[in-house]
């Protein structure tokens, strides 16, 4: 099964297995990560999933759309590696991604 790596906001990293057909928001979610709040359960209106990927990764990541991106620039601790995990299909493509879940706004 394909691993997620997820660094949360006290820099403690821990490694899990992702499901098939799962968001890295909801794998993040789904393995207690308290810190990431998807407010809105991955609809693409919130920014609460916001995580910093790792460059390396940023090549095999899906486009990001519009609205994404519109949600990444009212926050504050956006860089270039910020995406909303709600936005990223977790395949098999993203085996070893390693994600830090942004501060919050």
């Amino acid at each position: 099964m394909p691993k997620l790596t997820v660094v949360d906001r006290s820099g403690t990293e821990r490694t899990i297995e992702v499901g098939n057909g799962l968001t890295v928001m909801e794998a993040i979610r789904d393995n207690g990560f308290d810190e990431l709040l998807a407010l809105c359960g991955g609809c693409c209106s919130c920014a609460t999933c916001h995580v910093h990927v790792d460059p390396a990764f940023a090549d095999k990541l899906p486009a990001m759309s519009e609205d994404e991106d519109d949600l990444l620039e009212s926050s504050d601790n956006r860089d270039a590696a910020s995406r909303l995990s709600c936005q990223i299909d977790f395949t098999d493509d993203l085996d070893g991604l390693k994600v830090r879940i942004a501060e919050e706004d």
